[in-house]
């Protein structure tokens, strides 16, 4: 992704070529969690599947490999059956293809502990995924453990001896989220994302999924018949917390574990984000550059002179800003010429896919991000693409 000009300091407007945009303080907003505890609605959501409830996954256990797993009938999955999935809150069986099998309880439990000790899995959603197995690794390393992309018993007790505080709560839709206002969904088309007013969220599915990191069909299946567009209904979410990072002094951008690594003045680290670092025909900038400012809600302005991608017949485009917008709800400049990290409108392609050359976030990562850093913060693209 290029740039068109660099930030602009008096009027903080940022206009980009591969990821045009000119921030302004338009954009989608967000409502504060309201967090219930009545009985009615704890037993009205939390009634998923098996194994996918409330209670369940706020006390999944991890359990160790066992052969009973193998006698009962089910497949093994390699050295750690957690890593598996599971039908039953606490007891993975494994599984020869982890992406088909249901949401793990025990796995919810984990990730979203990652996610509150700042090692973002991503998206929330009980599957041993590349994200998962790379924030475990990473944690790890931080924490004295041996490194594994695997959850095993050391892991977990870390993770639940630092937070014990259960991982899912039961959340009651408001009047502002019922009311939205949401915007249409025009998909990835340029042409006609230039002829709406925002990119907002498209529905309250997307939002609430996004608001609390979760994965929309995840979110569904822990509240099944749920109407998510009415006021007064009570479902389940997962509790991410809300602790902000410390300051943030250096930044590295591993391209072969496509993760962020940010560390504070000491060189510890305080965070690492999934994501998606360029491509192999748009590579991302070698060497160590230096964040030159931080925009919110940013409009995205298409520029064919300046891409060899899109709908170039259609001349430049402005488009609005907003969590759909293509560089999200976030962009993080750097002196890298035509060079950012930023959201992303599709949490579930993060570290999946190839971006246009830019450094491509969850938009709740790259939010968290962009309050911890400031300009004259480095940051060193390391290794290269396996």
């Amino acid at each position: 992704m290029t740039l068109s000009r660099m930030l602009l300091a008096s009027a903080a407007v940022l206009t980009l070529a591969a990821c045009s945009q000119s921030p302004t303080s338009g954009g989608a907003g967000k409502t504060a969690s309201t967090n219930t505890t009545d009985d009615a609605s704890t037993k009205a959501a939390a009634s998923g599947p098996s194994g996918l409830s409330l209670q369940a996954i706020n006390g999944a256990q991890f359990t160790a490999p066992a052969g009973a797993a193998a006698a009962s009938g089910n497949e093994t999955g390699g050295d750690n059956e957690i890593n598996g999935y599971d039908n039953v809150a606490g007891n993975a069986t494994g599984s020869a293809d982890p992406d088909t099998k249901s949401p793990s309880p025990t796995l919810v439990r984990a990730e979203v502990l990652l996610d509150r000790a700042a090692f973002s899995p991503g998206v929330i959603d009980g599957r041993m995924g590349e994200n998962v197995k790379h924030a475990i690794m990473a944690y790890d390393q931080a924490h004295g453990l041996q490194p594994s992309d695997e959850l095993d018993e050391a892991t977990w007790k870390s993770l639940t001896s630092a937070d014990n505080a259960p991982v899912l709560k039961t959340y009651t839709i408001t009047q502002q989220d019922a009311a939205g206002p949401f915007a249409p969904n025009v998909g990835e088309d340029f042409v006609k994302m230039s002829k709406v007013q925002s990119l907002g969220y498209t529905s309250p599915l997307q939002m609430l999924s996004q608001r609390f990191h979760m994965d929309e069909q995840f979110l569904q299946a822990l509240n099944p018949g749920a109407d998510l567009s009415k006021a007064g209904t009570p479902i389940v979410v997962v509790d991410p917390g809300q602790g902000a990072l410390p300051e943030v002094k250096t930044l590295d951008v591993n391209k072969k574990m496509a993760q962020v690594i940010a560390y504070d003045d000491s060189h510890k680290v305080v965070a690492v984000f999934p994501a998606t670092v360029g491509s192999t025909t748009r590579p991302s900038p070698k060497g160590t550059w230096k964040v030159t400012g931080v925009s919110q809600n940013p409009d995205y302005m298409y520029d064919p002179s300046k891409l060899t991608w899109g709908p170039k017949h259609a001349g430049k485009l402005h488009i609005p800003p907003g969590p759909n917008n293509p560089v999200g709800v976030v962009w993080i400049a750097l002196s890298a010429p035509d060079y950012g990290i930023h959201g992303s409108p599709d949490p579930h392609v993060i570290g999946k896919t190839a971006s246009h050359g830019c450094v491509r976030l969850t938009n709740w990562d790259a939010e968290e991000l962009s309050k911890a850093v400031k300009p004259g913060v480095k940051v060193t693209f390391v290794s290269e693409r396996g």
